[in-house]
């Protein structure tokens, strides 16, 4: 039978109040108030000997009103256990007591916590009949078995391999779920309790509608400064960590298998060239998960190999630290957060390590959308020198937020290899709204190169190159020019690689921006927007202007990077040097491509009249893209940095080209080798002074300035082709 929560009046509270006070009355057991409240230990005291005059009057009880239990329900599921503070504020809102309000939440725990257990108990008996009516039929089994030699009976075992095997998968993923648990409790503040298991299609998983991007293919920037879902976003509910917990570890096995096994889950593509997953046996090996893909999304799903010169203890701490993820996956990961660390993992290192973050993932190119992901990271060791480290998105614990982009189980499989090698075999599985990428980008991202494994793996190999080359400690022979000791080449690396962070940051179409397109709705427009800058020694003071525009070249990708980072070549499209003669000063080679390279360079101006002037320019290539990225540096504070001084303190505004394959197929079946995607980005300071307005006539040169560049480059690389 219902026990409504019953309370004295508050004419008695105040008439009690000198008897007991507070701190005796938070002594007193919950059990006491499940059907009353506000009782004390004056009552024994009435007796046959007492003045009737003096006994206690009876005490008047009330239920509380439906709306006050109901407002308390609704802040018992965000704080179970307000402190002193909240319940007063409480009480005042519905006219109660602060000590009400407190043994109503004493109660609630208490009923929550019998909730849990008869629930914890209920399952135990069904597991526990389940496991005898199996005892029974096994028995029956062996008991009217017979061997097919002799006629006796057979001694068979308990049960078939699959389901042998099957009890043991069962009991180490329970063991599995318990240990996190135990971890991530410690860091939870109090022990995880028993919550159902997610099953396919869970109440929590969403049918997300038809995104809003619509099929707007000029791509106003006011598109992507509209909604900012990453700033919106906070850490996980106490009451979720459990069930991010259960959906981690069984990404985890999920990533495992599907990085691992073949046919029939990927099949060959019909050309013969890379491997397609295919859904119905997706659907059918992995039943459990996030739930069935939502209406207008389409799936994404690549794996890629490769050996890379890191070893597999520094690759583990890379993708677990977002600090050194976001800057070795720059060009891809253009903001990254951790939003709470559920487990740092045990013995030292990241095994078991656990956390909630957020990503956005881009393509340098204004005309691509960024795809916003929330999502929880967890890291495995399997065996010695084996690692894992998978994703997967946490949408369904946001239902009034719809996404555009949602990451199924993904990540990548690290076995250790002699000799500092690794081996990492990637996998990207995404379900997206892509319907707002620019047509001249849409082979693209259909290829997989902006997005899938392949650009992860490839971008991986090239930055385990760089850093491998920044942390040698002899001068390669590669390296020539000014640089005289293994300080300055380190100084002048770092200084290149937060040229290039900064580059990348800012040509994408992060929601942290807001572009402006200043003509009409082609692909080819010059995009803008203003920065101002104030107390950043790595930027100088005032107001910035970036522009950017993207444009197809019927040109390889492989000829146009070569005319861009050619020091002979530069003065045919940099208007900035006015025709002056560049001179390499320094270089610095840091991968296999002989076009991975940072380079120091120095024009002389044709006019005696003018000073020289130093270039920094960082050059970079792989399968699925090509960057040239440079900036002006002044003299004195780049001759600290090749003397092995501070690089943070050298202020930069970089530009640069972001050079990609077309993705259009050839006649086999492969990526063309014939058109190029070219983006151009500059950054100008047209005001020294931070509070200064933005004048037209600057937007005006900048304007011109891309314009012009463009088609100069567009005249010699066409040019050459012909």
């Amino acid at each position: 039978m219902f026990q409504p929560n019953m309370f004295e009046s508050h004419h008695h509270l105040l008439e009690m109040g000198n008897k007991t006070p507070e701190n005796d009355m938070d002594l007193i057991r919950d059990d006491d108030y499940e059907s009353k409240s506000g009782t004390d230990n004056m009552e024994a005291a009435s007796g046959d000997d007492q003045d009737p005059n003096d006994r206690p009057k009876k005490k008047r009880y009330h239920r509380h009103t439906q709306h006050q239990i109901q407002e308390m329900e609704s802040f018992f599921k965000e704080c179970p256990h307000p402190d002193d503070k909240q319940r007063k504020e409480l009480g005042r809102r519905l006219g109660l007591e602060p000590l009400q309000v407190k043994f109503w939440f004493q109660n609630k725990r208490t009923q929550m916590k019998s909730q849990h257990e008869r629930h914890e108990n209920t399952q135990l008996r069904n597991e526990n009949e389940k496991l005898r009516a199996e005892n029974i039929r096994y028995k029956e089994a062996l008991g009217n078995a017979t061997c097919p030699n002799c006629g006796g009976p057979a001694a068979i075992g308990e049960m078939s391999f699959d389901e042998q095997h099957l009890r043991i998968e069962n009991a180490r993923l329970r063991e599995e779920i318990d240990r996190i648990s135990g971890i991530a409790a410690k860091y939870v503040g109090k022990p995880m309790l028993s919550y159902p298991q997610l099953s396919s299609g869970a109440s929590r998983s969403l049918d997300l509608g038809v995104g809003s991007f619509g099929a707007n293919t000029g791509l106003s920037g006011e598109i992507f400064g509209a909604s900012d879902l990453l700033r919106s976003v906070s850490g996980p509910s106490d009451a979720d960590k459990p069930i991010i917990i259960e959906l981690a570890v069984a990404a985890m096995e999920e990533l495992i298998r599907m990085a691992q096994t073949g046919e029939p889950l990927w099949v060959q593509n019909t050309d013969g060239l890379g491997e397609v997953l295919s859904e119905d046996e997706y659907v059918r090996t992995f039943p459990r998960g996030i739930g069935p893909k939502p209406l207008g999304l389409k799936s994404e799903a690549s794996r890629e190999s490769a050996v890379v010169i890191m070893n597999h203890i520094n690759l583990v701490e890379i993708l677990m630290d977002t600090n050194q993820w976001s800057s070795v996956f720059s060009s891809i990961v253009s903001r990254a957060m951790t939003l709470e660390v559920l487990s740092t993992g045990v013995a030292g290192n990241y095994n078991g390590a656990l956390q909630v973050m957020t990503a956005e993932f881009q393509v340098p190119s204004p005309l691509v959308p960024t795809r916003e992901i929330y999502f929880v990271r967890y890291c495995k060791q399997h065996g010695d020198g084996t690692w894992a480290v998978v994703d997967v998105s946490l949408d369904n614990l946001r239902p009034a937020t719809i996404s555009k982009c949602r990451r199924r189980p993904s990540g990548c499989l690290i076995q250790e290899l002699p000799n500092g090698y690794s081996k990492v075999t990637w996998v990207e599985h995404v379900e997206v709204d892509d319907r707002a990428v620019h047509n001249i980008y849409k082979p693209l991202v259909n290829s997989g190169l902006a997005f899938g494994a392949r650009r992860w793996v490839a971008i991986l190999d090239r930055q385990c190159e760089r850093l491998a080359s920044l942390m040698a400690s002899n001068i390669s022979a590669g390296d020539v020019g000014v640089i005289s000791s293994p300080k300055g080449r380190k100084s002048m690396l770092k200084l290149a690689e937060r040229m290039v962070m900064s580059f990348c940051t800012g040509v994408g179409a992060s929601t942290a921006h807001t572009w402006t397109t200043l003509s009409g709705s082609g692909a080819d427009d010059v995009r803008v927007m203003t920065r101002k800058s104030m107390d950043d020694p790595g930027r100088p003071p005032g107001i910035v202007l970036s522009a950017a525009t993207s444009f197809w070249l019927p040109v390889p990708p492989k000829r146009v990077f070569d005319f861009l980072r050619n020091e002979n070549s530069r003065n045919e499209w940099d208007i900035l040097s006015n025709g002056g003669l560049v001179q390499e000063m320094a270089h610095i080679a840091n991968g296999r491509d002989p076009g991975n390279s940072v380079s120091l360079l120095r024009v002389n101006s044709a006019n005696s009249s003018q000073s020289n002037m130093l270039i920094l320019q960082e050059s970079c290539s792989d399968a699925t893209g090509s960057y040239v990225i440079y900036a002006p540096v002044d003299i004195i504070a780049m001759n600290v940095v090749l003397s092995g001084g501070d690089p943070d303190y050298v202020a930069l505004l970089p530009s640069g080209f972001a050079i990609l394959p077309d993705g259009a197929n050839d006649q086999t079946g492969g990526i063309s080798e014939v058109g190029s995607l070219l983006t151009v980005a500059f950054q100008i300071l047209v005001d020294s002074v931070p509070t200064a307005k933005l004048s037209l006539g600057s937007v005006a040169t900048v304007n011109s300035l891309i314009k012009c560049t463009v088609e100069r480059i567009k005249g010699a690389v066409l040019n050459d082709a012909a």
